[in-house]
């Protein structure tokens, strides 16, 4: 006799022959963003992933509700797409920072709607102990990525916030969680209990972030989303929802590596990153000679694009005020008339230039440079001694000599791009304030540097304009 349609779609083994389509398509999706020119199609194939575990999910005979399942989805679409079509490139790292902490605070009421519709029986401790933890974790990535949203879009200081205790408090305060918890695990119902969890947690998350300063911003990004991997992983063993899990542990794997590597990439440790006081602290040099002693010597485009029009070798160093100014387009027409002119043009790039990890080479992608003249770090430090022209286009503290020269500095050890090594420098700024470690940088008063002052953007077109006249 043949099984009804609704049946057979209801049966938990096609269900989960769903899944496993499911996280198949996560994996290649992720598989496929290991690379610009295969980006897109992995965002696709894991949009399709996530598509069909949602149908799955909702094929599950438990699932009911469905006008406020539609209700929803139609919110989330609305608010969703434009927000993610319209936002410019130099706001990905706050759009990246908010949708990761939506992603926790959608597991924190996950847990506390599974709480209530379990009547508050926590006492299975194979649903229990995943669910607290999914709770306390969840709580936090949602105010931490709030506050790291904040100050990404300057509504509240990058600058490090001081919090009187600091580590003792957060202990106390996720102490005070996790003992709401285990109350619960061991048989407390109270529901008080739950909210007391979620409201410790949520203070732990804006105290966690605010001491950081925005230096360590692309390293607090990328733990905040390992978070939210280990919390959805978490929820999904509670719900016995292998979908859930494995994405999860995906995006928590993937967090938790990228943030190793962005915490190398400064030479820190992640604890020292976590434990916070990096960035924003020193006053910006605002004047033509700072605190080097130095003075500042200033140029002009003309000047500019006849130093690199008669180069055999440019080196582009982009950072944050390229993205400010939008000017990656600009940067491109640059290094096309370059070449057109037998000039060797290449993309020196540094791990946590920008606010997010991988910011310059989504930019740079985004303008269609060719993927093999982006040079990570390691690659493009041997070739600044032979290097004719250096371009600097706001990047700050990944150039600053003081990382390699001066002990007492807040960024002495790390790893920088030894621009000082090439044969001349330029560099464009709107001023001569500091980057976004708060620290004045001695190359604007290298002899062999030059400032070209000026919206980024304009200063690339200007530059271009004059090349064609030479």
């Amino acid at each position: 006799m043949p099984v009804p349609l609704a049946s057979f779609l209801q049966d938990i083994d096609f269900i989960n022959a769903l899944y496993i389509v499911a996280f198949s398509l996560f994996v290649l999706g992720v598989m496929g963003l290991t690379g610009p020119t295969t980006a897109v199609r992995g965002n696709r194939i894991a949009a399709v992933g996530m598509a069909i575990a949602v149908v799955a999910t909702l094929l599950h005979k438990a699932i009911g509700d469905w006008p406020l399942i539609v209700v929803g989805v139609v919110i989330g679409t609305i608010v969703g797409v434009p927000a993610a079509r319209n936002v410019k490139m130099t706001a990905m790292p706050q759009m990246v920072a908010l949708f990761n902490g939506v992603g926790g605070g959608a597991i924190a009421l996950i847990a506390w709607a599974e709480f209530r519709t379990n009547n508050g029986d926590l006492t299975d401790l194979e649903f229990g102990i995943p669910l607290v933890f999914a709770a306390i974790i969840g709580s936090i990535s949602f105010w931490g990525s709030n506050i790291a949203f904040a100050k990404l879009q300057e509504l509240i200081s990058g600058r490090p916030v001081k919090i009187p205790g600091g580590v003792f408090v957060n202990l106390a305060l996720l102490g005070i969680a996790v003992g709401c918890g285990i109350a619960m695990l061991a048989g407390a119902d109270a529901e008080i209990l739950f909210i007391g969890l979620l409201l410790a947690a949520a203070v732990v998350g804006n105290t966690f972030v605010l001491p950081i300063g925005g230096a360590d911003m692309p390293v607090v990004i990328s733990t905040l989303n390992a978070f939210t991997g280990l919390s959805a992983a978490a929820a999904g063993m509670a719900l016995d929802n292998m979908a859930l899990i494995v994405a999860g542990m995906i995006v928590g794997a993937s967090g938790t590596i990228l943030t190793q590597e962005m915490a190398k990439a400064m030479n820190r440790t992640i604890v020292s990153v976590l434990l916070g006081g990096f960035g924003g602290d020193a006053p910006a040099a605002e004047g033509p000679a700072g605190a080097t002693g130095g003075t500042v010597r200033s140029t002009s485009a003309a000047d500019a694009a006849i130093q690199m029009a008669y180069a055999r070798q440019v080196v582009v160093v982009p950072g944050y005020g390229m993205a400010v100014a939008q000017a990656q387009h600009a940067v491109r027409e640059l290094a096309k008339a370059l070449e057109e002119r037998g000039v060797e043009v290449k993309f020196g790039i540094h791990p946590v230039a920008g606010r997010m990890p991988g910011h310059m080479n989504v930019l740079l992608a985004e303008a269609d440079v060719p993927y093999d003249q982006l040079k990570e770090m390691d690659e493009i430090n041997g070739e600044f001694s032979r290097t004719d022209v250096t371009l600097v286009i706001g990047a700050n503290d990944v150039t600053n000599p003081d990382a390699r020269n001066k002990p007492d500095s807040p960024i002495y050890g790390m790893p920088i791009l030894n621009v000082d090594e090439s044969q001349s420098i330029i560099v464009l700024k709107r001023s001569m304030s500091s980057g976004f470690a708060g620290i004045e940088n001695p190359l604007f008063y290298n002899p062999k540097t030059a400032m070209l002052f000026g919206d980024a953007k304009d200063s690339v077109s200007e530059i271009v304009s004059e090349l064609a006249n030479i």
